[in-house]
């Protein structure tokens, strides 16, 4: 029934948590708690924003980003028409909120121009900053400088609003621990209110040159008004003309040295693109599978670990294994960029796996991409024990529960796992992508029982794994036998489902992965 429709954002930490706008203050407090939130005030001087006072629950990056709404110019001219209003009615946003524009095409900018909204849009502060995935992705940059100190200093509870579709931890920024997803105009309602702790339908933004209250209604464009301008501004022949010259590239991309040849000369120096281990001493025959025998838990994870939390797409620090790589190889702080951008070197995207800055990994002190080292006891970088026990020949599982590998379907969170030494994960169950992608790289994803979890076999991760049944009459569907031994010698038997769904699946996981299995047939065709 489309009159029980009505506005929506959703947060802090998945797309599918929704907040009826209407019930989006009561939630925020209700969040507050959840995030122990000390409700703290911090007064803030700088020397370009000037004064003020920063709350938890504040506002500090508002994006209108490329992610599915830019490509809507119903709403991206509704958010020009909503900062004219605003600004006619003598409004501004925050000084302490971060605001930048990225359409996903440069026919937006030519539309936003032509309605003369570009320039609203930048008197409230919302630059283009670029075309495509930018805070949504990561890219959103560090906070106002001094925001951001008192951010991390205070451990304070601060907010992003983004019109993106994806908001899991840690995604947006490090250190903004709620993100909420909304709509392109109600992203500048929000970076004109300041705070996600705020009542849209009944909460003053703000009051106008007379001094009378300001609110959300009062500047909220109709959709004739959206219609009327949408009509004038957006036309076929601009589409046409910008996508007809879409990879083109501008001047300096045109001017870039680039090889020619149909086969690419790898640079031992790039710290952008190396050479995959991936096919590194595979035999030209098709091994047979083997069961897995003395394995470790790597991690140990509770439910709805997303693929952001296994691979990170955002920024990374110097002291984090990612960080150390690129000091190592000459590479400054201020040009490190970020995962995404770097996925073309294995290096850094193994590094980078499980480092999440808000992973609980249960068989770490703390949060973030930290395990401990089972022989000895030792707590380090989820990489560094990966090493240890690759050299040592300790076959690696990954412990979960609900979901896992929820969220984007990122590759690099199933090639990560396969290189450190990840032979299987055994979860309660499987997004179907990330599922698909481990079989893919050629990881044993393996599910408990109905009824059955990590908890109710009491596992802690310290035990040591073998799982046999791999090597004999693997089909789709098969139970396999996995026995946990603890350190006292005690054994934890249970049956495992091998999540192999179809018979291609068994093909690729015998094979060691799709990339295997493509290359052996391709060699056998050439010949």
């Amino acid at each position: 029934d489309l009159d029980t429709v009505e506005p929506t954002i959703s947060g802090p930490k998945r797309p599918q948590d929704k907040i009826l706008l209407r019930n989006a203050k009561p939630q925020m407090s209700k969040l507050l708690d959840e995030y122990k939130s000390k409700r703290q005030s911090i007064e803030i001087k700088t020397r370009d924003y000037g004064d003020f006072t920063l709350n938890e629950a504040d506002v500090v990056i508002a994006a209108i980003t490329s992610c599915t709404n830019t490509s809507n110019p119903s709403v991206m001219l509704g958010a020009g028409l909503v900062a004219k209003k605003a600004l006619e009615k003598g409004l501004q946003v925050k000084p302490w909120v971060k605001t930048s524009l990225a359409p996903g095409s440069r026919v937006v900018t030519e539309y936003l121009e032509k309605s003369y909204l570009l320039k609203e849009l930048e008197a409230l502060k919302f630059y283009v900053v670029g075309y495509g995935c930018t805070t949504c992705i990561g890219n959103s940059g560090d906070m106002i400088p001094e925001v951001q100190k008192a951010v991390i200093d205070n451990d304070m509870v601060v907010c992003s609003a983004l019109s993106g579709n994806r908001n899991f931890e840690a995604r947006i920024h490090a250190n903004i621990k709620m993100n909420f997803l909304a709509s392109p105009m109600l992203v500048v309602a929000y970076a004109i209110a300041g705070t996600m702790d705020f009542d849209m339908n009944n909460d003053s933004l703000g009051t106008d040159q007379n001094g009378n209250p300001v609110y959300l209604k009062d500047i909220w464009p109709s959709n004739a008004e959206i219609n009327e301008v949408m009509s004038k501004v957006v036309t076929p022949e601009d589409y046409a003309k910008t996508y007809a010259t879409a990879f083109d590239g501008d001047e300096t991309w045109k001017a870039l040295n680039a090889p020619k040849g149909q086969t690419y000369d790898w640079d031992p120096k790039s710290t952008y693109i190396q050479e995959a281990p991936f096919f590194d001493d595979m035999s030209e025959e098709v091994p047979e599978p083997n069961d897995i025998r003395g394995a470790n838990v790597l991690l140990q994870l509770g439910d709805m670990v997303t693929t952001d939390h296994i691979s990170p797409a955002g920024k990374f620090l110097p002291e984090h294994p990612a960080g150390q790589y690129l000091v190592n190889n000459g590479v400054e702080k201020k040009d490190f960029n970020s995962y995404g951008s770097r996925r073309g070197n294995h290096e850094v995207m193994m590094r980078g796996t499980f480092a999440n800055v808000r992973i609980k990994n249960k068989l770490a002190s703390r949060e973030g991409g930290w395990t401990k080292y089972i022989p000895t006891g030792e707590e380090m970088p989820v990489f560094d024990a990966s090493m240890k026990y690759q050299e040592a020949g300790t076959p690696l599982v990954v412990i979960g529960g609900k979901e896992y590998g929820s969220g984007s379907s990122r590759d690099w969170a199933a090639k990560g796992t396969q290189l450190l030494g990840v032979k299987a994960v055994i979860t309660e169950s499987y997004e179907r992508i990330h599922r698909s992608n481990l079989v893919g790289m050629g990881v044993l994803p393996l599910q408990f029982q109905e009824g059955e979890t990590q908890d109710t076999f009491g596992l802690t991760g310290e035990e040591t794994y073998d799982i046999t049944g791999i090597s004999t009459n693997l089909t789709p569907g098969k139970l396999v036998d996995v026995t946990a031994t603890k350190k006292d010698g005690s054994k934890v038997e249970f049956k495992a489902l091998v999540r192999l769904d179809s018979g291609v699946d068994v093909e690729y996981y015998k094979h060691g992965g799709i990339l295997n299995y493509v290359l052996r047939n391709f060699l056998k065709s050439d010949n």
